[in-house]
């Protein structure tokens, strides 16, 4: 069974932002591995960090020197500053009880089966900002985890693309694709509009 890097949502409402990215990673310290760069095919780098469920695969699976395609979550404060948090690894032989059949080594036909490709990133949140002179929108996303060391649960994403001012406070989702250090809106689709009037 092909484990999907991106599952499919649960709930309708379901708020998320979660991406898949091909690169190397390399630590800015070597003894240190929760923080350093993605470099991607084109040499782009990507400031991130490794939250720990994956921070102990990457101690024991992973050669720093190889390209993996890392499963992550998207921040930004702008369009030009990318930040991601790796939450996992997807490799279907190592990671997955996948046969390794040499034949199916071709990562990128694997992810074309699941409807995915490199650097896609899926957003599913409240529209909450339009900007029609940029070309940029606001996305509102909560998070599920009601933990105590995450003090501020809902963070923003900024997205170049064009959505109208009437689909405002509506619950959208949208398939991201990531442009070096920016997040590119592809398509979307309204799940719900108007989230505030029924608040």
């Amino acid at each position: 069974m092909l484990k999907n890097p991106i599952p499919k949502v649960t709930n309708q409402l379901q708020h998320r932002a979660i991406g898949i990215i091909n690169g190397v990673f390399t630590p800015h310290v070597n003894d240190k591995l929760n923080r350093g760069f993605i470099i991607d095919k084109k040499g782009e780098k990507i400031e991130t960090v490794v939250l720990g469920k994956a921070l102990s695969l990457l101690k024991k699976h992973i050669d720093l020197k190889k390209s993996y395609y890392w499963i992550v979550y998207p921040k930004n404060k702008n369009t030009q500053n990318l930040h991601l948090q790796v939450a996992g690894i997807w490799d279907p032989y190592q990671l997955n009880d996948f046969p390794n059949d040499s034949s199916k080594t071709n990562f990128s036909k694997l992810l074309e089966e699941l409807d995915l490709k490199d650097n896609y990133f899926s957003v599913r949140g409240e529209l909450v900002f339009v900007n029609t002179q940029k070309k940029e929108i606001v996305i509102k996303i909560c998070s599920a985890m009601k933990s105590k060391n995450f003090k501020n649960n809902n963070f923003k994403l900024v997205i170049k693309g064009e959505l109208s001012l009437e689909l405002l406070h509506s619950f959208i989702s949208l398939d991201i694709n990531r442009d070096g250090n920016s997040l590119k809106l592809i398509k979307y689709e309204v799940i719900k509009k108007n989230l505030s009037e029924n608040n």
